[in-house]
């Protein structure tokens, strides 16, 4: 019998009783960050699904019914939730996170959008996009940039660097990726690029720059007011972006 190789045995599926989500989600990769989204919603979005430790929630804005999915740490658990919200119905994602800066110019508080990633995470590689560097869609990209732009944050567009091992942050790393151009550091886009590639969604993801490891001494932002509000103009503006991709009110039920 001929086998096809490269076939996965196991498939993400929907259940036979489990709610379809909206064509159009949300990915808030940290704890603290999920309150700011919900409180947005003129209605709190209900409780939906509980996939993978990840609380998802439906919720209408602007007319648009949008799913939100989080908190969520690192490549393997992002890239599993995302994979079930797709087999429940979801193609468009705008992911939105923190960052480290590694970068003089790329400040605590600024915005980084990237354009593409370099993986150290131990997922993407599983997701085979031959001959192309996985970035986000240019379709859910621009309406994001244009409303952040919009509301007065210093938007960077470029390279970050994906990693599973933030403790293994060494100088070394940071001086040749800072030689490539390489803006910042997180945990999730390159796997989740990649799988949005292989699975022929849309995504977008915008990092909120939360440290700064740029003068190889790590200087962190918390509690700075310029991170502090720039997370909740962020916020305002990926819903925003996110209602528009899911049609103004035309999201799949």
């Amino acid at each position: 019998m001929q086998v096809d190789e490269s076939r996965a045995v196991i498939e993400p599926r929907r259940g036979r009783h489990e709610e379809t989500l909206p064509s159009s989600a949300i990915f808030v990769f940290t704890p603290g960050d999920v309150e700011i989204y919900l409180n947005l919603f003129p209605e709190r979005p209900h409780l939906s699904h509980k996939i993978f430790l990840s609380n998802v929630y439906v919720g209408t804005y602007q007319g648009t019914r949008i799913a939100m999915a989080g908190p969520m740490l690192g490549a393997p658990q992002s890239v599993m939730v995302l994979e079930k919200l797709i087999a429940l119905g979801v193609h468009s994602v705008l992911a939105v996170g923190w960052c480290g800066s590694l970068q003089s110019h790329v400040a605590i508080g600024d915005i980084v959008l990237p354009a593409g990633a370099i993986s150290e995470e131990g997922t993407s590689r599983h997701y085979p996009t031959p001959g192309r560097l996985p970035g986000p869609s240019q379709e859910m990209l621009d309406p994001l940039r244009r409303r952040l732009l919009e509301d007065g944050l210093r938007v960077h567009e470029g390279l970050v660097w994906s990693t599973d091992a933030p403790f293994r942050e060494t100088a070394g790393k940071i001086l040749a990726y800072q030689r490539q151009g390489v803006l910042a550091v997180e945990m999730e886009a390159s796997a989740l690029f990649a799988v949005s590639c292989f699975r022929s969604v849309r995504t977008a993801l915008a990092m909120v720059v939360s440290d700064d490891l740029s003068s190889l001494e790590w200087v962190h932002g918390f509690r700075k007011a310029d991170f502090l509000l720039s997370r909740e103009k962020v916020a305002a503006g990926v819903l925003d972006a996110a209602s528009a991709a899911g049609g103004g009110g035309q999201g799949r039920s």
